[in-house]
């Protein structure tokens, strides 16, 4: 069978297996997920049925968070790298479920973002994810959707957040509303109820990122991260310097509005740290936890809750591991629940993996999939990439 003919033949199958691919704004790794994906929009039905994370390599994941400053042939020849790891842990991930690549339908790949300039005054709005498709597709043999993010720009929109049309389809109510928090390097929240036009969702700021960069760069690299939390939970949080925190120009932008590394990455804690040199470890991070924490729940207090009541608060991300953080939003958002995604039958480091599979499929099934009144687009589109 020709490329073409695979992929009208997905297009036509009632049922795909779907494999997702997603690396996020702290470019740790690369989420895998397989996913069984039944029907489509509003009568989809989505079983995750196998998910593992693939952390890069050394020199890749240093390449990448330097991908700001980089020329224009570093950033060409990481574009075909990282789209040649992507197909190769795909593939590894495949054998591993004892499949082959002819049993998968689709991949759908979101990339990994290296620079991301928002609506603004004075701005181009545009984005730029790499890990080349059609290597992918090349190296895999199997149809792929990708750059999911540069169709909802092209519409006026801000190409963020991605995830709210997922959100709704999967975890929508006959009545009430609910918010679905995900704490990855950026925080982004959507909230669901019974229409897709009545969605709130948007980047309400910093999520691991910045507490990632404080732990690499005072611990001179030998903690990648705060592990549950911990070091932060002996600390002391500085009142002053939180407050000068939650004064970021990012946070008095009204939604839509999304963000990235440019905004929260290393040259911001990096300038944080310079100002507060004399502090230990666990007091900055003590600040910066609660900062995250602060950050989102300011947002629910300004963009949502004078619009709706909310039910519950769902948490998805690696953020849901950060006991320090977890107990912060708890005691903001109380008496309102705070819960793990985990409760509901999804991995918490694989749901954005297992929402680009569902995005892939939607987009094959010719299906408009972001969401306006959350990105700022004039109208809705089908988002994604095809390579055969």
């Amino acid at each position: 069978m020709n490329p073409l003919d695979r992929l009208c033949a997905v297009r036509d199958k009632r049922e795909r297996l779907v494999l997702g691919l997603s690396s996020g704004t702290s470019a740790d790794g690369i989420d895998a997920a397989l996913v069984q994906i039944r029907g489509s929009g509003m009568e989809i039905e989505v079983e995750p049925v196998a998910g593992k994370t693939y952390p890069y390599d050394r020199h890749i994941r240093k390449a990448l968070i330097e991908m700001g400053r980089a020329s224009a042939d570093e950033i060409c020849r990481m574009n075909f790298d990282v789209g040649g790891f992507f197909a190769e842990r795909a593939l590894e991930f495949i054998e591993e479920n004892g499949l082959v690549p002819e049993q998968v339908d689709l991949i759908g790949s979101h990339g990994q973002t290296i620079y991301h300039i928002p609506r603004a005054p004075g701005a181009v709005p545009s984005t730029l994810q790499i890990g080349e498709p059609d290597v992918i597709a090349e190296k895999t043999r199997i149809p792929v959707v990708a750059d999911f993010r540069t169709r909802d720009v092209a519409a006026g929109g801000d190409g963020a957040p991605l995830i709210p049309y997922v959100d709704f389809l999967l975890f929508r109510r006959s009545e009430g509303t609910v918010a679905l928090q995900n704490i990855g390097g950026i925080a982004n929240v959507s909230v669901v109820g019974t229409a897709l036009e009545e969605v709130i969702a948007f980047d309400t700021g910093p999520g691991n990122m910045p507490l990632d960069h404080v732990a690499k760069v005072m611990t001179r690299g030998e903690e990648a991260f705060d592990r549950d939390g911990k070091r932060a939970a002996h600390g002391r949080i500085d009142e002053n310097l939180l407050a000068s925190l939650l004064t970021h120009p990012f946070f008095g932008r009204r939604p839509p509005k999304s963000t990235g590394r440019e905004a929260f990455g290393e040259d911001y804690v990096l300038s944080i740290l310079r100002s507060k040199g004399n502090q230990s470890i666990a007091d900055v991070l003590a600040t910066m936890t609660a900062f995250v924490a602060k950050s989102i729940y300011r947002a629910y207090e300004e963009y949502v809750f004078p619009k709706t009541l909310v039910s519950e608060v769902i948490l998805s991300g690696g953020g849901v591991k950060n006991l320090t953080l977890v107990s912060h939003l708890e005691q903001f958002f109380h008496p309102i629940p705070v819960t793990s995604i985990a409760d509901h039958g999804f991995d918490p480091d694989l749901k954005e993996a297992v929402a680009f599979a569902v995005l892939a499929s939607e987009s094959v099934a010719g299906n408009p999939n972001n969401v306006p009144v959350a990105t700022g687009a004039h109208w809705p589109v089908v988002l994604g990439k095809i390579s055969p």
